[in-house]
């Protein structure tokens, strides 16, 4: 039977997400079905070289890699891209708190969608920093008259009207390089989406926004966090440390190739020290006949950890230092690439008092999805598919606050047990077993 695939040009009901991200670039195609489900179409992923810290820092890297992840959801799907929904994300997005006020003429008249765009317009005429744009106005409430608090104005009546906004701002180098590598891979761009905003969308219920939750996505280059509180998105900050740092870490603390320390950190890797055995040896190939090298699981997990303790720390203030810091009854939830390490869920609960989980990005799709699909890793381009479906209904969105939080972790780990023993051998169960001292061939 032949090989050869027909395409077909992409229809209004169906979109096209582009994740564009430090160490992978996504598309996915997809539309939504008769359940309100969204269907995968078709699906391309491969690695990024052109991204630093979720920043476009080659164009024509990042161009051949949006050709190659295109190319590959095209075969996949029989369907010719032809406009992508694409993220954007790094350490250059901030956020504004921002009030409007407007005075009505006309005071008996109900407030109507009108008057709401009157004061959002407003917004746009802020002074930023040079080089920076807005990228989402983010209403949160507003007061008539002497009623305060009040989510949806429209329909009341009265003389003054106050909104109060979060703004995302981000620099405009920033998405028009973007925009300049979809238009250099012969695409149109439909929409620039905050990341943490579309992830938000892809993990989180309903009652989580609604009860108060904290997203935590663990990328490669940065971790972006946002709040949720009565379905409002109330604070976002952008964390410059990634999982790149936790391999650059390994690669340092073990002399290994920057590609074994990936692999090290994926099969073996912990967050939580404690839950390791002592004796527990992990042994490496040594290059061109060299002998192989051992490495002690347990160390391994003490250099992950640190890290992803710092990281811990800096969302932890994060949330101390918002207003809604007890008004979150609905925990902590981990997605990204670095969610996927072994017990983090448990060391984030330890470090921030917050009960968490991993975030898989499932609700919204329909069955017979791709178990390859159903990891925290495609969070981010799930919910940029979702957005791009659903962009006539109001949106999600994220932030940057650069904060420096210090925390010797390698006394934490030194110390007698106490705590932090205590929370594990009521939180896990572990295995002993041993590891043979045989080179991984994998690494």
């Amino acid at each position: 039977m032949s090989g050869i695939h027909t395409t077909v040009r992409q229809t209004d009901d169906i979109r096209v997400a582009l994740d564009i991200g430090t160490t992978k670039v996504c598309v996915l195609i997809g539309r939504k079905n008769e359940y309100d489900k969204i269907e995968i179409l078709g699906f391309g992923k491969v690695a990024s070289e052109g991204v630093r810290r979720g920043v476009v820092a080659n164009i024509d890297k990042t161009v051949k890699a949006i050709n190659e992840a295109v190319a590959m959801a095209e075969r996949s799907s029989g369907i010719k891209v032809e406009e992508v929904t694409v993220g954007i994300a790094g350490q250059h997005i901030k956020s504004i708190e921002q009030q409007g006020i407007l005075a009505r003429e006309y005071p008996e008249s109900e407030i109507t969608q009108a008057d709401i765009d009157k004061i959002i317009d407003q917004n746009y005429r802020i002074a930023l920093p040079p080089g920076d744009e807005i990228l989402h106005i983010i209403p949160q409430e507003y007061d008539v008259d002497n009623e305060y608090g009040i989510l949806d104005p429209i329909g009341m009546s009265g003389n003054r009207l106050v909104g109060r906004f979060h703004i995302i701002t981000g620099q405009i180098t920033a998405s028009k390089n973007i925009k300049r590598c979809i238009e250099k891979a012969g695409l149109r761009c439909k929409e620039i989406t905050l990341e943490p905003l579309a992830s938000a969308a892809a993990v989180l219920s309903k009652e989580e926004k609604e009860a108060g939750v904290v997203l935590v996505d663990i990328g490669g280059g940065t971790t972006d966090l946002t709040i949720f509180q009565g379905k409002i998105i109330r604070r976002t900050a952008v964390i410059p440390l990634g999982g790149n740092v936790v391999t650059s870490d390994i690669q340092t603390g073990f002399t290994v190739m920057n590609q074994q320390a990936e692999k090290l950190k994926v099969k073996y890797g912990s967050a939580l020290a404690e839950a390791v055995e002592h004796n527990r040896i992990i042994t490496i190939p040594g290059l061109h006949n060299r002998s192989p090298k051992e490495v002690s699981e347990k160390n391994l997990a003490k250099i992950i950890q640190a890290r992803v303790s710092e990281i811990l720390e800096y969302a932890h203030w994060e949330i101390k230092n918002s207003s809604f810091s007890r008004k979150i009854t609905g925990g902590m939830v981990l997605t990204g690439g670095g969610s996927m390490l072994q017990n983090i869920d448990l060391l984030a609960e330890y470090m921030t008092g917050q009960d968490a989980r991993i975030g898989t990005p499932v609700e919204h799709l329909a069955h017979g999805y791709s178990e390859r699909i159903a990891s925290p890793i495609y969070a981010t381009a799930i919910g940029l598919l979702i957005h791009a479906i659903e962009a006539d209904s109001s949106g999600l969105l994220p932030l940057a606050h650069e904060t420096t939080v210090g925390h010797d972790v390698e006394e934490e780990l030194d110390r007698e047990p106490s705590a932090l023993s205590k929370f594990l051998k009521k939180s896990i169960e572990k295995t002993k077993g041993f590891f043979e001292p045989q080179p991984d061939t994998e690494l």
